[in-house]
């Protein structure tokens, strides 16, 4: 079950991180606007906190997400940037509440 936890925190991430297409339809504007918000997101990674994946498997995702050849055009959009700066600084917190 851990594995699968895993896997949603990497689409979870990846999906928050690239955003919404140009193309996108009225549906996926409409769920995006509501569930694709950085609230939802740190919310969907303290659910698969609690369901056994550690903070290092996190930020071992976002390595892999940071050093991933497929998201080198995504991460160069202001957007995206921000995006995963704002995810990134959310795990760091996490991890120095989980140190005290």
């Amino acid at each position: 079950m851990k594995q699968w936890h895993l896997e949603h925190v990497e689409k979870t991430i990846k999906k928050y991180i690239t955003g919404l297409s140009e193309t996108a339809s009225i549906w996926e504007k409409r769920q995006h606007k509501k569930y694709g918000t950085i609230a939802n997101c740190c919310k969907q990674v303290d659910y698969d906190l609690k369901h056994g994946v550690t903070i290092e498997d996190v930020f071992l995702v976002l390595q892999k997400i940071k050093s991933d050849e497929t998201f080198a055009s995504v991460l160069q959009n202001e957007y995206s940037t921000q995006r995963f700066s704002e995810l990134e600084k959310y795990v760091y917190t996490l991890k120095d509440i989980k140190k005290e």
